[in-house]
């Protein structure tokens, strides 16, 4: 068998014929459920799709390029011929890696107006500038029409042709790291989309059980699990080696369920770092994780999932119930007053949050109705988390896809910012937030299916009828006005009332990188203090503190002895040196004690 045959693995077929335009050709079993076929002779990509004991073609499971949509035939694309000039890099901050680093999410088809890599490429000066260190990108594979968020994706292994496609895609990877950026891909394992997903025809790909939000689970620790398996893993260094990434973000990996004696999470922390090794260079893996539990960030050799870092959901709740006052659903616990935290209101919350990580460490979770999470030991790195004021699914799951400023003023929106880019924690913004942009980031799809199109914006609007929203105020997702909404609006910027808050960010990562204080990733690096009825609250980091009022009115807050003078120094102007700020009468000012 030669390394340019085509390959596919359909265990339970009595015959697969490899399909070219009109043609096909029987292919040969192999061992272990494995088919084979020559591949045409000739130079240049092919297409090809595979019939299994005579049905329809069907895309290739490990498809590489899916250029004419996901229910059409698979493309062939060789990774080797692009001409990659990174040869010399090590990594984000030069081989520091993502802890620590000053992250930035974003959505390719919405960053721009174009929506694609190359389009993408044209504004990463702006990220250099505000002085971002890895980008963040939301799938890109392969998904049912040209406009989604890519959580439904069905092809993990090609890139949507609507961003440009694989070539599109290292040409994005390598001119990030010509100045200076690490790449993170989300990448999505615990479940396919609803249109295009023909796995189940092939193989034991799903599981009846385990159960997920989605239906029947992936199968992990079944009955021809081990190919399913590798076909996560193989996927995931492929984009480690065949597109240079320096991270993926696994979503939500509380739904990959696996009873095997050892998590897949373990096995593929083990085998990137193995790849890593080989490389040269560090490779991260980030876990979103709902447990709450600091085992996904333990090593493996220690029973752990040896996750480099995980989201921390907590601290952006907290942050948005101190900011908002909005308490429903998840949010409840975090304004106080309920089990989880029965004596404290939403600063003690937000204190707790920002030096311990979680609110839900063991305790009663009023949402789900039992107890959650486990306490995460003081010695644990804080970089180890990832915090964040927005992020796609706050901001995108909300019925009008509105940001945390349509809720609150400049003024708290700072204080929130100034909070978690200068904790601890290894921080994430979400594009746009950094200028306040006015640009919802709504839920779109582009099913092409009528059936799904219409169940995919009736779920949703009879979703949000539920909690008091008219259907016609919730935006059709399948409308192309939709998407068209939440594309980024660049010229906001220099915009007065945008330009101000992209000023503040800026000053404050320039702290962040400037200050060794704000280096550290202990527990003992951090002290917050509080009052809960005058609402203010101060967050000490060394020499450095946020002094933050959430109060409508004035005041003077006391904690050292010649913090006054810097107090009055810093109300004679909006914006200092060390990044004060002054909107609508809720202040956070940044200072030094001298």
């Amino acid at each position: 068998m030669s390394s340019r045959d085509l390959r596919v693995w359909a265990p339970t077929a009595s015959s697969v014929d490899l399909v070219l335009d009109a043609s096909s050709a029987p292919m040969e079993r192999r061992s272990g459920g494995w088919w084979s076929a020559p591949r045409p002779p000739g130079e240049g990509e092919i297409d090809y799709a595979y019939s299994l004991d005579g049905g329809s073609p069907r895309p290739d499971p490990r498809s590489p390029w899916q250029p004419h949509g996901v229910n059409a035939p698979s493309r062939t694309f060789d990774a080797t011929v692009f001409a990659w000039t990174d040869e010399d890099w090590l990594g984000p901050r030069e081989g520091v890696g993502v802890l620590g680093s000053v992250i930035y999410e974003l959505h390719l088809g919405t960053f721009t107006a174009e929506g694609t890599c190359d389009a993408a490429v044209s504004r990463l000066g702006h990220l250099v500038d505000l002085g971002v260190d890895v980008v963040e990108v939301m799938p890109v594979a392969a998904f049912g029409g040209s406009h989604g968020w890519g959580y439904d994706g069905v092809q993990p292994y090609a890139v949507q042709e609507a961003y440009g496609g694989p070539a599109a895609f290292q040409r994005f990877v390598d001119a990030c790291h010509a100045i200076g950026l690490g790449v993170c891909l989300d990448v999505v394992y615990n479940h396919l989309g609803p249109t295009g997903n023909y796995l189940a025809e092939f193989g034991p790909y799903f599981t009846d059980a385990h159960h997920t939000p989605w239906g029947p689970a992936v199968n992990l620790d079944g009955e021809g699990s081990h190919e399913v398996r590798r076909w996560i893993i193989d996927n995931a260094l492929r984009w480690f080696e065949d597109f240079h990434l320096d991270a993926l973000r696994l979503d939500a990996v509380h739904e990959l369920r696996d009873a095997s004696p050892r998590h897949i999470l373990a096995d593929l922390s083990d085998e990137t770092a193995a790849l890593a090794e080989e490389l040269g260079r560090p490779l991260h893996l980030i876990a979103e994780s709902d447990l709450n539990d600091p085992l996904t960030i333990a090593p493996t050799g220690d029973g752990g999932m040896g996750m480099t870092a995980q989201w921390d959901d907590d601290v952006h709740h907290a942050l948005h119930v101190a900011l908002t006052g909005e308490r429903s659903g998840y949010y409840e616990d975090f304004g106080g007053g309920t089990p989880a935290w029965p004596d404290g209101g939403p600063l003690s919350v937000l204190a707790k949050t920002l030096t311990e990580v979680f609110l839900h460490d063991g305790r009663m979770s009023t949402f789900r109705g039992r107890r959650w999470g486990a306490p995460v030991g003081s010695a644990t790195s804080r970089h180890r988390f990832i915090a964040y004021l927005q992020n796609h699914d706050q901001v995108g799951n909300r019925a009008t896809g509105d940001r945390i400023s349509e809720s609150t003023s400049p003024g708290l929106q700072a204080i929130g910012a100034a909070l978690y880019l200068l904790s601890p924690y290894t921080p994430m913004i979400f594009m746009g937030e950094e200028w306040r942009a006015s640009t919802p980031f709504l839920f779109f799809t582009s099913f092409e299916e009528d059936a799904l199109a219409a169940a995919v914006r009736d779920g949703r609007r009879s979703e949000f009828a539920r909690h008091g929203w008219r259907a016609q105020d919730v935006p059709d997702p399948q409308d192309p006005r939709t998407r068209a909404a939440s594309v980024l609006d660049w010229s906001e910027r220099r915009v007065p009332g945008h330009m101000e808050m992209l000023h503040f960010y800026r000053e404050l990562i320039a702290a962040r990188r400037r200050r060794p204080e704000l280096r550290k990733s202990d527990l003992r690096s951090i002290s917050v203090a509080f009052d809960e009825s005058d609402r203010w609250l101060i967050m000490s980091r060394g020499k450095t503190h946020v002094v933050a009022n959430l109060a409508s009115r004035a005041q003077l807050i006391r904690f050292e002895d010649d913090i006054e003078q810097v107090l009055a120094a810093w109300r004679q102007t909006p914006v200092i040196d060390d990044a004060g700020l002054l909107l609508d009468g809720h202040d956070v000012v940044v200072v030094r004690a001298r």
